[in-house]
């Protein structure tokens, strides 16, 4: 898949590299830290090492660094896009969007709060 009409995006994103755990199969040992490329209320784009299949399950936690809980939801892997290297010596990344799945009303506002706080302080908003 390639980033030719990736761009149709219902819900406005921001730059934002907080933390993010990604649990695949359900098994902590299959936990992945990494960073979000951007996030918004309907869904997160994060970076990984290793791909995940299309739409499969994952559990999300994400740490938005505002001192608030974390927040845990599940996710379903929409699109998986793999980066191309630069290094042929790395390893390539993708980059991976989740949409929410049963994401709670209060999590849903505070992110919504950080991606108005980044559009009028930063005028980093995805449209």
């Amino acid at each position: 898949m390639s980033w030719e009409g990736l761009n149709r995006r219902k819900f406005p994103r921001a730059y934002f590299p907080c933390f993010v755990k990604i649990g695949i199969n359900g098994k902590a040992e299959d936990g992945l830290l990494t960073h979000t490329e951007n996030i918004s209320t309907g869904g997160i784009c994060v970076i990984l090492r290793k791909s995940v299949e299309r739409f499969a399950l994952v559990n999300v936690e994400i740490d938005l660094m505002d001192g608030e809980e974390h927040i845990l939801c599940q996710g379903k892997a929409m699109w998986v896009v793999r980066r191309k290297a630069i290094d042929p010596l790395k390893p390539s990344f993708y980059d991976i969007g989740i949409e929410y799945v049963g994401l709670k009303e209060e999590s849903r506002q505070q992110i919504a709060k950080v991606v108005v706080n980044l559009a009028k302080n930063q005028n980093r908003v995805i449209l």
